[in-house]
């Protein structure tokens, strides 16, 4: 379950729809076939009819969605759609044969879920009052009163951490890490089960400076359930444009397998559980 809105700003980000808190209009350009349908629709004036086809001031967009709505060919589409804690669990009931054969549960994630902690609350309580196994997404910006309205309800924390240094951690994802660090280090004091997710994005924290900083802090939480290395991928730069934003690391690269390689060896060498598998 994706939930809308993140505090962050994290510039290797590969869900750009998911970082506002309202609906974003989604745009394939190479799907329209010109019917004019949608600037017809625009109830703001936002839509415009050129010889190219329309355009699209998205400045004027209210994200009302009625452009999508009669958009034959899914050109158009918008992200995001306001639901109660009732209708996610009318899906995750209907899902509920394949995770309960496959292990698995349910899954808040975004975005950052904290930023609607009244409703992420609501809806692992929820889940866990059907049975249902829960984990938590989350990169840990929040107020602790928000992590301890409804840890209880958690059975996994998926734990992003970024990068060590408080500076840098401001310049790549807009925000301090303080707060992200000592909710990280009270949930493993309650004992809570936690893996660690570290990106790995070349050029922005691959270098052995935080990547040591980061074992040395992994090592003195207790005992992890796990700790996941997530190498860079370019999967999001296609989305960027969809939503009218440029792509804050067009010249970014993959990390090589041989470096994800070496990175998992050194913190494994720690003691650190690198890519346990974790059982529901």
């Amino acid at each position: 379950m994706f939930l809308k809105g993140c505090a962050l700003s994290c510039l290797w980000c590969h869900n750009p729809e998911s970082q506002s808190s309202g609906p974003d209009l989604i745009l394939r350009e190479s799907r329209c076939i010109r019917c004019g349908a949608c600037v017809e629709a625009c109830p703001s004036g936002a839509i415009t009819w050129t010889e190219d086809g329309p355009v699209t001031d998205r400045s004027k967009c209210r994200g009302e969605g009625r452009c999508a709505s009669v958009c034959f060919a899914d050109a158009r589409s918008l992200a995001g759609r306001t639901m109660s804690v009732e209708d996610v669990m009318e899906i995750v009931e209907r899902d509920r044969p394949f995770f309960e054969e496959s292990g698995g549960g349910l899954t808040l994630s975004g975005g950052e879920p904290l930023l609607q902690p009244y409703f992420s609350a609501a809806l692992l309580r929820a889940a866990k009052a059907r049975g249902i196994h829960t984990a938590l997404d989350t990169c840990g910006h929040a107020s602790w009163r928000s992590l301890d309205r409804l840890r209880k309800d958690v059975d996994l924390f998926l734990y992003d951490v970024k990068l060590m240094d408080d500076a840098r951690h401001r310049l790549f994802t807009g925000v301090p890490n303080h707060r992200i660090l000592e909710n990280l280090r009270a949930l493993a004091a309650h004992g809570h089960q936690i893996v660690l997710r570290v990106p790995v994005v070349p050029g922005v924290n691959d270098d052995e400076q935080n990547l040591d900083a980061v074992r040395r802090f992994a090592a003195s939480l207790p005992e992890l359930a796990g700790l996941d290395l997530l190498p860079y991928h370019r999967i999001g730069v296609d989305k960027y444009a969809r939503v009218g934003h440029s792509y804050p690391l067009p010249d970014t690269l993959p990390p090589p397998r041989e470096r994800l390689a070496a990175v998992a060896e050194a913190l494994a060498a720690a003691g650190l559980p690198v890519g346990k598998k974790v059982i529901a």
